[in-house]
């Protein structure tokens, strides 16, 4: 079996300026329990936040699970920082990780519940990174992996 490799990390001097705009997923979503696989098509948006606080990012697509299609969303808020990292909320407000890609790459966690969301973010170059959450505990075992990469501007 191949050695799973990881990307280059592209060094991010600024999480929100490098987020703002239009990128174009792709998600795998497995769950370690049962096998099932399922996919994500979409997009997200870093916009600016009407509050003012920082950025909405938004996402939209189609969730594939079991033979289905499924509309899928969520919105998140990303408040930048004066040293370019950025705290990530959940739309109302409620605190999610921290986020520094710096080095180009950044390792989150997130306790919800009884279950742990552990994600490693990697910025691979100007106009595309991934994402990775390994989620675990009593109500969920699941690997989810996202590409996202730059949208057209044109």
């Amino acid at each position: 079996m191949p050695e799973h490799r990881r990307p280059a990390a592209h060094p991010v001097p600024d999480a929100a300026a490098y987020l703002a705009g239009r990128w174009r997923i792709v998600r795998t979503v497995r769950d370690l329990r049962s096998g099932a696989e399922g996919r994500f098509r979409g997009t997200a948006h870093f916009r600016p936040d009407p509050s003012g606080a920082g950025l909405l990012h938004c996402e939209e697509g189609e969730l594939t699970w079991d033979g289905a299609v499924h509309p899928a969303s969520r919105t998140l808020r990303l408040i930048p920082l004066p040293d370019g990292t950025a705290e990530v909320r959940f739309a109302d407000g409620r605190p999610f990780h921290d986020l520094d890609l710096r080095s180009g790459r950044w390792r989150a966690v997130h306790p919800c519940a009884a279950d742990r969301y552990q994600g490693t973010f990697t910025a691979v170059a100007a106009d595309e990174w991934r994402l990775e959450w390994r989620v675990g505990g009593p109500a969920k075992d699941q690997l989810l992996r996202s590409v996202y990469r730059r949208a057209d501007t044109g």
